[in-house]
C-alpha cells in the first residue's frame, strides 16, 4: 500500500458542493480501503465520478463489459451512465474518488476520449515528473478541501495531467491544427478589440504569414479578419447601446475607435442606423 495515503485515513469522504463556476465543479471527495470482494452499484449518478486506484485490485462493469483494474489506473464513470464496480477477493482495491462535473471537465474527458465505452486508463509517466506528483495533487486536495478555489486549483492540475498525457495527438492533422489557429485568433479579436489592432500584429503575435493567415481565416469563417473585427467591435457597441447609458463617444473608445465620426460611419454601415438613431428603437 502506498503509505503516502495512510494520512486520510482509510475511510474518508467530504461533501464539497462547489460548483460556483460553470467551467469546473467539485462535489465530493473520498478515499475507501475496500473490505474483500465490497461492490457498489448498480448505480446511475447525475454526475461524472472519477477513480484512481492506489493499491490492490477490482473489477468494473459498464454496458455489460468487464474491465479488470488495478493499481496505479484511473477509471471514470460519465454522469447517468449505470455502472458496478467490486473489489478483489485476495487483493482487494484501496482507492480515491472525485465527483466532478461543468463544461470544461465535461470537454476535457471528451477530448481524451474516456466515457462509458473506453473508461480505464492507466496512470502514464510523463517527462515534466507528473507521474511522481500525480498522487501529491490528489493529496493536496484531501488536504485543502474546505477552500473552494484552492481545490478548484487543483482540479485544474488534474485536467491539465489528464489532456497531457491522454489526449489524441492530431498536430499532423493539418486541417485540425489550421481550425485551430482560427479559434485562437477569434480569441484574440474578442480579447484585445478595444485596441488598435492590426493584420500584421495578429501574425506576428502568432508567428505566421499575413497572406497565409489572411487565407486561413477567410476559408474557415467566409470573412476578412479585419471585417470580422469590425463585426465583433459593432456587436459589442450594440449591447452597450441597448444595456448602458454611456455616452456614444465613450462607447466608440471602449470599442476600438478612436473618433466618434469614424465609429458612427462604420456603426450606420454595418447596422444601417447611427448610434443616437439605434438607441432610441
Amino acid at each position: 500500500m502506498n503509505t503516502r495515503f495512510n494520512g486520510l485515513g482509510f475511510d474518508f469522504c467530504a461533501f464539497l458542493d462547489y460548483d460556483s463556476s460553470s467551467d469546473v465543479q467539485l462535489y465530493e471527495i473520498g478515499s475507501y480501503k475496500c473490505k474483500s470482494d465490497y461492490c457498489y452499484g448498480p448505480i446511475i449518478r447525475p454526475r461524472g465520478i472519477l477513480h484512481y486506484v492506489i493499491s490492490g485490485k477490482g473489477i468494473l462493469i459498464i454496458n455489460n463489459k468487464k474491465y479488470h483494474i488495478e493499481g496505479k489506473h484511473f477509471f471514470y464513470i460519465p454522469a447517468g451512465v449505470r455502472a458496478f464496480y467490486q473489489a478483489d477477493h485476495d487483493d482487494p482495491w484501496f482507492y480515491c474518488w472525485c465527483h466532478l462535473g461543468g463544461r470544461i471537465v465535461n470537454e476535457v474527458f471528451h477530448e481524451v476520449g474516456w466515457d462509458e465505452y473506453d473508461p480505464a486508463h492507466k496512470l502514464k509517466f510523463l517527462s515534466n515528473g507528473t507521474e511522481k506528483n500525480f498522487e501529491k495533487i490528489v493529496l493536496d486536495i484531501f488536504y485543502g478541501y474546505s477552500h473552494e478555489y484552492y481545490c478548484i486549483g487543483k482540479l485544474y492540475e488534474i485536467l491539465d495531467y489528464l489532456r497531457t498525457a491522454y489526449a489524441v495527438k492530431q498536430e499532423n492533422d493539418m486541417e485540425n491544427l489550421q481550425l485551430k489557429y482560427v479559434r485562437t485568433i477569434i480569441k484574440y479579436i474578442q480579447l484585445k478589440y478595444s485596441e488598435h489592432i492590426k493584420v500584421d500584429d495578429i501574425a506576428k503575435s502568432f508567428n505566421l504569414n499575413r497572406s497565409y493567415l489572411s487565407r486561413l481565416f477567410h476559408e474557415a469563417t467566409g470573412s476578412t479578419i479585419q471585417e470580422y473585427i469590425m463585426s465583433y467591435r459593432i456587436k459589442t457597441a450594440t449591447d452597450l447601446l441597448k444595456n448602458t447609458d454611456n455616452t456614444i463617444s465613450y462607447i466608440a473608445s471602449a470599442v476600438g475607435y478612436t473618433d466618434v465620426f469614424t465609429f458612427s460611419k462604420a456603426f450606420k454601415k454595418r447596422i444601417g442606423k447611427t448610434p443616437t438613431e439605434f438607441r432610441k428603437i
